[in-house]
């Protein structure tokens, strides 16, 4: 499989990433670990050997889990993408939100990118990560306590102890990544983007360009509601967020399920699944280096390697555009 360079490093991912948050339980109602280690092995066979996760993400499960998986696999075969900056176990940053841990337990999150924080979250996730390297190392949301100077210090420090290869962010808005770069060469900003969450394309996009930045885009199909499986009527598992999601609202899901049938269409055409061209239409956007695609089981990440088999045509992505914008589904 042809590998994709990430920004001006010289880290190498594949066009697809295994994204490691459902795995980790938190916001999506559970995984069955067996299953997990189960679909991130597949995943390496199938190709896609990138895997992103966070200590966040089951405060430290998915970060175990892919350590655990990955423990016997030859280290240079694949890459580890994960994060700091979200953290649970302390009271100092910016108050995030109250969640609460698989038992039932209150937590209160904060963001806090610290220059020490920074330096012993990444010593936490190479123990569960069970390496002595972290591929990209990325911080994982702004942090309005903290120079952003000092966070990026702390990332170079790192870099230059060997213990990451290269430097990224996680939702950093243009401004953002401008005061960033001041301080560092930034590899990528990992983003929220999608058909129809396209924010990004007014300022990030063009300024990755300028800056030779990589995009990596989470949510390509909006947690499953870009796969045609859901509709007015899902219910979903306790704990899941998609069940308070915009697009359950009845005017938002008629307009989902209009663009659902349209791109039925075209996949049917192309022996494809919906999921699978909304994937390969992530992947075809400018300065997309790997898309993340997250999966439970072996599966789920199956149907997620078929979309690199899938080819769109500039006239079929020009037209998937304009379906979109006249459908009025462009939106925060």
């Amino acid at each position: 499989m042809e590998m994709k360079k990430i920004g001006n490093s010289n880290l190498q991912v594949s066009p697809l990433t295994f994204g490691a948050w459902a795995i980790g339980g938190w916001m999506w109602g559970g995984a069955e670990e067996k299953d997990a280690v189960d679909a991130i092995r597949t995943s390496l066979d199938l190709g896609i050997t990138t895997i992103d996760t966070a200590p966040v993400y089951g405060f430290g499960r998915s970060e175990d889990i892919v350590g655990r998986a990955m423990e016997n696999v030859p280290r240079d075969s694949y890459q580890l993408l994960t994060k700091c900056g979200m953290n649970w176990e302390t009271e100092e940053g910016e108050f995030f939100f109250d969640t609460n841990d698989e038992s039932g337990r209150p937590i209160r999150m904060h963001k806090f990118a610290g220059r020490d924080r920074i330096v012993q979250e990444c010593e936490d996730s190479l123990r569960r990560l069970r390496t002595d390297y972290i591929d990209l190392y990325q911080l994982h949301w702004p942090d309005a306590t903290t120079p952003i100077h000092e966070t990026m210090e702390a990332f170079e420090r790192l870099r230059e102890q060997g213990k990451i290869r290269a430097a990224g962010v996680c939702n950093y808005s243009a401004d953002q990544m401008k005061e960033a770069l001041k301080t560092i060469e930034l590899a990528s900003n990992q983003v929220r983007y999608s058909m129809v969450s396209r924010e990004i394309e007014a300022d990030i996009v063009p300024l990755a360009q300028q800056n030779h930045m990589s995009i990596l885009p989470y949510s390509p199909m909006e947690r499953g509601f870009l796969t045609g499986k859901f509709h007015s009527a899902s219910r979903f598992k306790a704990g899941d967020t998609r069940a308070n999601s915009r697009w359950m609202q009845s005017e938002n899901m008629h307009k989902l399920e209009s663009l659902m049938q349209y791109l039925n269409t075209m996949a049917h055409g192309k022996d494809a699944t919906v999921a699978q061209l909304v994937l390969r239409w992530t992947m075809e956007r400018p300065q997309v280096a790997t898309v993340l695609a997250g999966a439970r089981n072996s599966e789920q990440i199956k149907e997620n390697a078929g979309a690199l088999s899938v080819t769109l045509s500039k006239s079929e992505m020009d037209t998937i555009d304009a379906k979109v914008q006249e459908m009025g589904l462009l939106g925060g």
